[in-house]
């Protein structure tokens, strides 16, 4: 509904106001720079022939110039081994968890995959005094400090199931 009406509107009289605009006189623009014309060059034709003059002094100038250009000398880079690899990561083989395939096989040293971690967390939470942190350090190639920050910061989960008999049952009444 709305629509027809702003249509109504638009197009009421459209012819009269198109032919006011139309006879309107039309706006004359504003006036150029004098610099901006290119008509001054046609109406003078001592400035053309002063463009295109060749100025004999300039030229014997120009004649005296000479620009030689080179490239710096290449530096040979002497094979002292800056491409060589740097020391080699060592790698240990994990202790596999249960994906088989798709549990990592090899970490560098000093690094342990998801599965060793939660291995190991399990193992100190359930036995902390076998599985100490001295012995996870030797067990998994990692530092003292590390393990001990490991050990403090990060906590397995517990899942704990609650017998039937504990929970409490809405009777019905």
């Amino acid at each position: 509904m709305g629509g027809r009406l702003t249509r109504v509107f638009r197009t009421f009289n459209v012819e009269s106001r198109a032919r006011r605009e139309i006879s309107k006189e039309k706006p004359t623009p504003a006036p150029r720079h004098p610099t901006s014309r290119l008509d001054q060059l046609a109406d003078h034709p001592e400035i053309q022939e002063e463009i295109y003059r060749k100025d004999d002094r300039l030229l014997t100038l120009l004649k005296d110039v000479y620009v030689e250009s080179r490239d710096p000398p290449v530096r040979v880079k002497d094979g002292g081994g800056e491409h060589l690899p740097c020391k080699q990561e060592e790698k240990r083989l994990t202790k596999l968890g249960h994906l088989g395939d798709l549990d990592v096989k090899k970490v560098p040293k000093g690094k342990i995959s998801i599965v060793e971690a939660l291995t190991l967390l399990n193992n100190h939470k359930l036995h902390p005094q076998i599985w100490t942190a001295e012995k996870i350090a030797v067990e998994y190639s990692l530092e003292l400090k590390e393990v001990n920050c490991l050990l403090e910061f990060f906590i397995p989960f517990a899942v704990q199931e609650f017998p039937k008999e504990t929970k409490k049952a809405i009777k019905p009444t």
